[in-house]
């Protein structure tokens, strides 16, 4: 899958698709993990499991986890 950035906050996009970035290991996650979708509402990125929301991330504010997963654990 592929993340579609219209839509999405700059710092966000800073933080999933730079080479030094924050939340670069949650995005190879997405894109390899065929379970994992994502959605871009608002300018966060929400992150779904098998349809149930996980995980939503913003650019500026910190990150929030909705249920405990795996890829939680890479924050």
């Amino acid at each position: 899958m592929t993340i579609d950035t219209t839509n999405m906050c700059r710092h966000l996009q800073q933080k999933l698709f730079a080479e030094d970035g924050e939340y670069r290991a949650i995005r190879e996650q997405i894109e390899n993990d065929p379970t994992l979708t994502a959605v871009v509402r608002s300018r966060q990125l929400h992150i779904y499991r098998d349809g149930k929301k996980i995980l939503v991330l913003a650019g500026k504010s910190a990150p929030k986890i909705v249920r405990e997963d795996t890829l939680t654990e890479l924050l």
